[in-house]
């Protein structure tokens, strides 16, 4: 029996800043394969060369990874400024509506970083460009120095909502994340259920209320070491099997499960 199929939302990059190419980091297609139990598929997100319709289609589920590049401020109705960073319009081009098709059709996505950002702005949200400089903030960034270990350790609480579908996810009401990101969301889109929180109040979980499938997704990388972690476990596990009943024709995942 074939593994059910999760599309990586993959990024666009220059190699020696030259040669154009599509990729994903080898942490999230050990998480899709190792935790979820799924066949992971990097996508070349770039609607010139796939279609969300191809996508829905071939894939069971996505998984909308982190990346340097924002989403353009123009997705949701601001200036472009020198503080909202570099951008992928391609990407862009394939995320946002394919959250929105997900969401409608209740198949499953799992929004890490970038991706947690991209599914605010598919619901309408809107993005600060640049936490760290807002008054009371922590810096959320990636240390710019040290090895990869101490760039993805944990540095923050996130706590959830008490009796929230993350709270009953993890057994536990408040867990340690690493943070690697500038943005955050400014205003939450529609139907966007702001479940979790850092200690200055930055969101850090979020779900799509009233979709019929999993639509999790959160502001930490939980692929980082995702089978030994306890907190990103259980989310890939969850996600895993939320793909599966996709693929096998049976009840999408549902927050009250």
């Amino acid at each position: 029996m074939r593994r059910p199929v999760v599309g990586i939302i993959g990024n666009s990059y220059l190699i020696n800043d030259q040669y154009p190419a599509h990729a994903g980091g080898t942490m999230n297609s050990e998480a899709i394969a190792e935790v979820s139990g799924c066949l992971p598929l990097l996508v070349p997100s770039d609607p010139r060369l796939v279609s969300v319709a191809e996508l829905l289609e071939v894939c069971d589920g996505f998984l909308l990874t982190g990346g340097r590049p924002n989403v353009h401020p123009e997705e949701y109705g601001e200036a472009e400024t020198p503080a909202h960073g570099a951008f992928d319009r391609a990407r862009d081009a394939v995320a946002l509506p394919l959250v929105r098709a997900c969401v409608a059709r209740g198949q499953p996505f799992f929004g890490v970083c970038r991706g947690f950002q991209e599914v605010n702005v598919a619901m309408g949200g809107t993005l600060y460009p640049e936490i760290r400089d807002l008054p009371g903030r922590m810096n959320h960034r990636m240390p710019p120095d040290g090895t990869l270990e101490e760039k993805f350790a944990l540095r923050h609480k996130v706590r959830f909502c008490d009796g929230g579908v993350f709270h009953r996810l993890m057994g536990a009401r408040e867990v340690m994340t690493n943070t690697l990101h500038g943005q955050g969301i400014k205003t939450p889109g529609q139907r966007i259920v702001i479940d979790g929180h850092a200690p200055d109040g930055t969101p850090e979980a979020i779900y799509v209320a009233d979709a019929p499938g999993f639509t999790l997704s959160v502001q930490w990388h939980p692929e980082w070491q995702a089978g030994q972690d306890p907190v990103s476990r259980p989310l890939f596990e969850a996600f895993g099997a939320a793909v599966r009943a996709w693929a096998g024709g049976r009840q999408p995942w549902a927050l009250s499960a």
